[in-house]
């Protein structure tokens, strides 16, 4: 990536936000957690974002997991 934005330590909002997106699907590089961790060291805001993404992540996994077991 060329983008100046993807080379700072410590990344925006929406770049905490498009990671923790990403990371409901793969899991992020050494480098990625460290910089979304960092930021939410900082920003109450991105940490309830972060928050609410794991709760909906189990939710759905638990929905899915009560789909398995219907006949």
């Amino acid at each position: 990536m060329t983008d100046p934005e993807h080379h700072r330590l410590f990344p925006n909002c929406r770049e905490v936000h498009q990671l923790t997106m990403q990371a409901l699907d793969r899991p992020l590089g050494p480098v990625q957690r460290l910089r979304v961790r960092a930021h939410l060291l900082i920003c109450d805001a991105c940490t309830n974002f972060a928050a609410q993404m794991r709760l909906l992540r189990g939710a759905m996994r638990r929905l899915g997991q009560d789909d398995a077991d219907l006949p």
